[in-house]
Parts: C-alpha cells; sequence; structure tokens
C-alpha cells in the first residue's frame, strides 16, 4: 500500500516570506523616517502587532541595521522599564542608498582638484537650485506662515526619498520654531566628504522658507537624521522678508 507523502506547501511559503520580507522593509523604513521610535509607535504606524514589530526589529538589529538607545532617565518615571528607542545604523542608511556614492565622491575629489574648492561650492548650488525651483510653488502654496511653509517643504523633500518630516518646539511661553527632520540622505556618504552640499542646501532652506535657518545636525556628520531649525516668527512683506529674534516669552532679542 502506497502512502502519499505530504507535499510542503511551496507557494505559500514564498508568499509568506514575501509578505515577511515587505513587513521588514516597512519596519525599516519607518525607523529611518521617525527615529528614534518605539516598537509600540511602530506597530501603531504599521497597523501590526507589537510582537511582530519587535521580532522585525530584533532581526534588523542582529544584522547591523538598526541599534536600540536606551531612554533618558526622567523625573517622571513610572513603574518599568522604559521602552528603547530604535535608530538606523550606518550600515542600515547604506543599505538604502544607490551604488554611484563612490563615483559621485570621486567625480567631485577630481572637480576640486582641476578647479579647486570653489568649483564643488559652484556644483553643489546648481544641484539644490534645482531643488529650490521645483519646491518654490509648493512652499508658495502654504502661504506666509513659517509653520506651514516648513510643512509643505517637508512633504516635498519627502516625496524625493529624503524621509522628511517636522516638529515643534515648545518653549515655557509656546511655540519657538520647528525641526525639520530628514531621516535619509541619498547623497550622505559624499556629503560626508563634501559638506558643501550641505550648506548649500541650508542656505536653499532659508530662501524658500524666508527665515534664517540654522542645521544642527546631519547624517554625513554621523547624527541619525538631518536637523534643521526653523524659527517660529516671521515678518514677510511683498519680495522681501525680514526676521526679527525673539526670545522664548515673546521679547524681541
Amino acid at each position: 500500500m502506497h502512502i502519499a507523502q505530504p507535499q510542503p506547501a511551496t507557494a505559500a511559503h514564498q508568499r509568506a516570506g514575501v509578505a515577511e520580507s515587505r513587513t521588514r522593509d516597512r519596519v525599516a523604513r519607518t525607523v529611518l523616517e521617525h527615529g528614534p521610535v518605539t516598537a509600540a509607535d511602530v506597530a501603531c504606524r504599521l497597523g501590526v502587532t507589537p510582537a511582530a514589530v519587535r521580532r522585525h526589529l530584533d532581526a534588523l538589529e542582529a544584522e547591523g541595521l538598526v541599534q536600540a538607545r536606551e531612554p533618558r532617565p526622567t523625573a517622571t518615571r513610572g513603574r518599568g522599564r522604559p521602552a528603547r528607542a530604535y535608530v538606523l545604523t550606518d550600515a542600515g542608511h547604506a543599505s538604502m542608498t544607490t551604488g554611484y556614492d563612490d563615483l559621485a565622491a570621486s567625480a567631485m575629489a577630481f572637480l576640486a582638484e582641476q578647479l579647486g574648492p570653489q568649483a564643488v561650492e559652484a556644483f553643489a548650488a546648481r544641484r539644490v537650485g534645482e531643488l529650490e525651483r521645483r519646491y518654490a510653488p509648493k512652499v508658495e502654496e502654504a502661504g506666509a506662515d513659517v509653520d506651514a511653509r516648513a510643512e509643505a517643504l517637508a512633504q516635498a523633500l519627502a516625496q524625493d526619498g529624503y524621509a522628511a518630516s517636522t516638529r515643534p518646539v515648545r518653549g515655557p511661553a509656546g511655540d519657538v520654531g520647528t525641526q525639520l527632520c530628514q531621516g535619509h540622505c541619498p547623497v550622505q556618504h559624499v556629503a560626508a566628504r563634501f559638506p558643501q552640499l550641505c550648506d548649500a542646501e541650508t542656505e536653499v532652506f532659508s530662501r524658500l522658507l524666508g527665515v534664517h535657518v540654522q542645521r544642527l545636525a546631519t547624517l554625513a556628520g554621523g547624527a541619525h537624521v538631518c536637523t534643521t531649525h526653523v524659527p517660529a516668527r516671521t515678518t514677510r512683506t511683498t519680495g522681501t522678508t525680514s526676521t526679527t529674534p525673539r526670545t522664548p516669552d515673546g521679547r524681541n532679542a
């Protein structure tokens, strides 16, 4: 008597594997865009169980693509151990970059060698100038409010793969500005060698938002996110823009 042996559900296993891979990619992308972020927050954003997210985070951590940061102690700490927050590692960022980094860096090094550092600055200005021309209409549609303009700029950057978002900065008397965060930079490794790219981008942000912004941290400099401070208060006039620095309590600086 021949007993048929059960056949493995190859197709079902393959589909399950693809689904797992896609979920892991979504988890990694969420950490990139919103990190430092907890497993519970990732689960909420993706609509999956915290247990599933922790499984993927453990796998990503084992591969060296994410790392957990211990939360800072607070005076109002409750019972139990605070949840750890995750960020992408350098390897994690590198896994999302193209294979043209070395070529681009070599080309810029050749440019600097042949024509001097001013040539690199001119190239950087031209590159971000193209972004400025594309982003300007979207930012202008947001009106004169600086926070709204920063949000419009973040959305435009996010559409171009910069994983950008905005976060309010609050002081004792309320909002004192906005942080424009970029969780991914397509030219991160090139910018590490040629910071002129970051400098030119910062100047473009100032022109688009109509305020003097300040770059606080960059991926190229080793931070887990590019952070640009956008001051809250500004006076815009036709054709020109002026700013009045103020202290957090609203007085002129």
